[in-house]
């Protein structure tokens, strides 16, 4: 066995550790409490009652300010560290269970892994006290007018950017409400029959909520995008707002929230129930 091979026996070995396997699942429950206060954010932005930005910088910051927040955003970084390493991990030796070792679902790894380290950094620097965060409305528009602006064609690769988003929305709401692939990777054989029921009722719909404000937040990337204006850009917080000036009113967005809040509580059964082990 040459040298690369066995750094490669070693990382994957390590990346199947009790220690790094309670990590992850710290950063799923770290995730389902971040889910959780953004949807409770957005019930009181859909009936005028907060400022709070509906947002993981938001939920974060709320954090910080309570007694013993400063200890659970550093509990919360280590879980985001050990989820960010369970994608990488999968990204480079595939995922567990059936296909894990395609392209596509390596590449899928690693854009999670990306944006669990993210998550961990923004988080990190609440916990030390340095943060200014930028709102998700502020960075898409940024984000956005410089595509626009310093890149050939940069108007329609933004649009084009806003339909792969609808299009991936589309394609996480169908595995989550009708094919509930989500279950394939939970240990079910642990569940009671009611148990499993309300764990994949809970998945359905969190995800299907989350897919929903994937799509809205994709159609207005790509009407940034057509229409030459990236202050058109929405991120999580401004989509959800816009979802409360819609004709339904803050009742839509109170049920984008409720499902959001959904996918919190869900983000805890994965704690208990996923699989993190890569293939």
């Amino acid at each position: 066995m040459n040298s690369a091979q066995q750094v490669g026996n070693e990382a994957r070995q390590a990346s199947r550790s009790p220690l790094m396997r309670g990590l992850a699942r710290t950063g799923l429950a770290a995730r389902g409490v971040i889910y959780l206060i953004i949807g409770v954010f957005a019930v009181l932005i859909a009936f005028g009652s907060t400022n709070r930005k509906a947002e993981s910088g938001g939920a974060l910051q709320a954090i910080a300010e309570k007694p013993g927040g400063n200890f659970a955003l550093w509990l919360m970084a280590a879980g985001f560290v050990g989820l960010a390493l369970w994608r990488f991990a999968e990204a480079a030796f595939g995922q567990a269970g059936p296909d894990g070792d395609k392209p596509g679902k390596r590449l899928l790894s690693l854009g999670r892994g990306v944006f669990y380290s993210s998550l961990l950094v923004t988080t990190v620097t609440y916990a030390l006290g340095v943060s200014s965060h930028q709102s998700s409305d502020s960075k898409s528009k940024d984000l956005t007018g410089k595509a626009m602006k310093e890149v050939p064609g940069g108007e329609w690769l933004v649009a084009i950017g806003g339909i792969i988003l609808i299009g991936i929305a589309i394609g996480m709401a169908y595995r989550a409400a009708v094919k509930r692939k989500f279950m394939e990777k939970l240990n079910t054989a642990e569940m009671s029959p009611k148990t499993r029921k309300g764990v994949e009722t809970l998945g359905r719909i969190g995800r299907s909520s989350r897919a929903f404000g994937l799509a809205v937040g994709g159609a207005f990337l790509a009407y940034a995008g057509f229409t030459f204006d990236p202050g058109k850009a929405r991120g999580v917080d401004g989509t959800l707002r816009e979802l409360r000036d819609t004709p339904a009113g803050a009742w839509l967005l109170v049920v984008v929230a409720l499902g959001l809040m959904a996918f919190g509580v869900y983000s805890f059964c994965e704690a208990k129930w996923r699989r993190v082990t890569p293939g």
